[in-house]
């Protein structure tokens, strides 16, 4: 589509009343963060009232009608998601418009292939509309759909606003307040008074489009009267509790025992139940992991072990998840595999075609795999000319297990004995005999490959070396879950813009690399943290390098920089190497943290060339084998992202933050 464009969408009731509605962008510099937000607006284009505004402090309509899903990795930078049910719209809401905003300075010229996409519930995509040109704005419309009589049409908007969130919000109505208040302090939950009528006319604030506020407008993230709590959210304290047992020998009573556990079957009949179970039990964590993939807002029911009839041989299902909201019913039958086992491609097949049949809207995958766009894990046939097209998700147990730890470690549960249970959960997930470890094997073309790299017999276009690519960025998406559910912050992988947006192309332009310079590289954005965590594995020096680099700052002299940094790294290890980057095309000088710290200017260049910012690496011993165990490459990776980030990355935070 091009702006200013609109195309039908099918009416409510044809089926099409569920939406997903994607933004996507990228950053050269690999900074380019925004928020995504959502405004319902009435006939006479404003909000009802402050509650019609949806962000991510205000990520859900009661009714299930909006839901703000978060980013999610991206072949380039992020990609927000959004999903819509047009069929719960209140009838007096006439647009959804769909915008975005940066922060601090920050403006959208800076950002790269702005793009919004709708799909259907399936992810069957129905539009596509790149921004040409959005200008120097640090908020921009990028699309809205409107009413047209019983149907829906969406328009291509691509409008900026150079006065930011704050313009964009009052021009429909919201009322914005002051956000110099510290986070911690503006995010408690607090006895809000009444959000307005919402037939009460909206204050003329109504600012030039790409003029600056109105006058006493404060600029800055908007706060939306919340409902009134009576207490907070309740998570769970990292440090447990002192144990009243009498020795170490003394096993906690679990809800989940796992120590029974024989086989993989019983493993797996034992994780799709309890899994379920929490989710049915617990309203925010079930919403976590199904609102992704179509499942409206309501009443959860949870089944294992059901038999539906297929041909001669009924099937049977490992689960089945159905939600109720208004008297309808979405039911996804559930397939999962444990312990690193494989999907079998016909059993699959077989649920997709059971649920054609029966009208169920999706088939989830859950297994210790790790999804790659561009490339499914089982080849399934989804005949388009039925009338009821059935969706194939999957869903990884490091996803599960990331979604836990984010609720009851960072965000919160409703109640102390729903942050008690997915504690329980999260103990049986992240048990050694439960079989739902995540992505735990490199794969066959492991070793082949290394061996290859060693003697210089790997060539361009191996197709083993696209494998280990595959598996390697799987590991990184999977690292990336961990340590976000750790900190609590979003941890996404970064992919430059310069690799191209085909991700078969891409990757075998890695694997590419790889036979030629036998290394695996891969670049984490960790929100609220300075620069970029870099990760490079050597395959023939079997080394593992976890690096960040540091702009220099635009005033004072680079001794002072120096000094500076080497204070900042007091408690960063002594192996730490630092080096100083130049305009030139030669490196800086170097040295380990140890040798700077009694001569910090030992890190200048000699011949007086300009430093443009300092390199801080540790290094590590990559793991032999292909698999988790100790001696392992993945267990290595995660053990060299883990002491850099714990040991430099933290250290920079506390320390002055951006610059050295």
């Amino acid at each position: 589509m091009v702006s200013g464009a609109n195309i039908d969408l099918a009416a409510p009731g044809d089926g099409a009343h569920a939406v997903v509605v994607s933004l996507r962008w990228s950053s050269p510099a690999g900074d380019g963060d925004a928020d995504v937000s959502v405004l319902l607006l009435g006939a006479d284009g404003k909000v009802r009232s402050d509650a019609d505004f949806f962000f991510y402090n205000n990520p859900t309509a009661a009714d299930g009608s909006v839901q703000l899903l978060g980013k999610i990795p991206a072949e380039e930078g992020d990609e927000d998601r959004i999903t819509l049910d047009l069929a719960a719209i209140p009838g007096d809401v006439d647009r959804i418009v769909v915008t975005a905003s940066r922060y601090e300075g920050a403006r959208f010229s800076e950002l790269d292939g702005l793009r919004l996409t709708l799909a259907d519930r399936t992810g069957e995509r129905l539009l596509s509309y790149a921004v040409p040109d959005a200008g120097d704005v640090s908020a921009l419309i990028f699309g809205e759909l409107y009413r047209r009589g019983e149907s829906w049409k969406f328009r291509a908007v691509g409008q900026g606003y150079a006065s930011g969130l704050a313009g964009l919000a009052t021009d429909f109505g919201i009322a914005i307040e002051d956000d110099s208040a510290p986070d911690d302090e503006r995010n408690e939950p607090t006895e809000a008074a009444p959000a307005p009528s919402a037939h009460e006319p909206a204050p003329d604030t109504t600012p030039s489009r790409t003029g600056e506020p109105a006058p006493g407008t404060a600029v800055g993230r908007p706060s939306v009267p919340r409902p009134r709590t009576v207490r907070k959210k309740v998570t769970l304290p990292k440090a447990a509790r002192k144990s009243l047992a009498e020795n170490d020998s003394w096993r906690t009573a679990r809800l989940f025992p796992v120590s029974v556990l024989k086989s993989d079957r019983e493993r797996e009949m034992r994780a799709t139940s309890v899994l379920l179970s929490v989710m049915s039990q617990i309203p925010e964590f079930g919403r976590r992991l199904t609102a992704g993939f179509g499942a409206p807002a309501g009443r959860a029911e949870t089944f294992t072990e059901v038999s539906l009839p297929h041909g001669d041989t009924p099937r049977r299902p490992d689960g089945v998840i159905r939600v109720e909201r208004a008297g309808k019913l979405w039911t996804a039958l559930v397939e999962t595999k444990t312990n690193g086992n494989a999907l079998k491609p016909e059993q699959v097949q077989d649920y997709v075609d059971i649920a054609a049949r029966r009208g169920y809207e999706a088939v989830i995958t859950l297994t210790n795999d790790v999804a790659l766009e561009g490339r499914p894990l089982v080849d399934v046939k989804i005949d388009g000319r039925r009338r009821n097209k059935v969706a194939l998700w999957h869903l990884s147990w490091a996803e599960v297990a990331h979604q836990a730890q984010m609720l009851i470690r960072h965000e919160g549960v409703g109640n102390a004995a729903h942050a008690w249970l997915l504690q329980e959960l999260l103990h049986y997930l992240q048990h050694e005999n439960s079989g739902c470890h995540g992505f735990q094997n490199m794969g066959p073309a492991w070793v082949p490959v290394r061996r290859g790299i060693d003697e210089e017999t790997l060539c361009q276009g191996d197709r083993r070396a696209v494998e280990v690519v595959e598996n390697w960025e799987r590991l990184i998406r999977q690292v990336c879950l961990r340590l976000g559910g750790e900190l609590g912050q979003k941890v996404l992988p970064v992919q430059r813009a310069k690799r191209g947006t085909d991700p078969e192309s891409r990757r075998a332009g890695l694997a590419d690399d790889l036979c030629t310079d036998g290394r695996l590289t891969a670049e984490l954005r960790i929100e609220g943290t300075p620069g970029i965590m870099a990760i490079t594995a050597d395959l023939r020096t079997g080394k593992l390098r976890t690096s960040i680099e540091i702009p220099a700052p635009e005033q004072g002299y680079p001794l002072t920089w120096a000094k500076r940094l080497v204070r900042q790294l007091a408690e960063a290890p002594a192996d730490l190497h630092v080096e100083a980057l130049t305009d030139g095309s030669a490196g800086g000088p170097r040295g380990t943290l140890e040798r700077l710290r009694p001569e910090p200017g030992d890190i200048l260049p000699r011949d007086d060339a300009q430093i443009t910012g300092f390199r801080l690496s540790l290094f590590k011993s990559m793991g032999n084998t292909r698999g988790n165990a100790e001696s392992g490459f993945i267990r290595s990776v995660d053990q060299a992202v883990d002491r850099f980030h714990a040991g430099v990355v933290t250290q920079l935070e506390r320390r002055g933050g951006r610059r050295p």
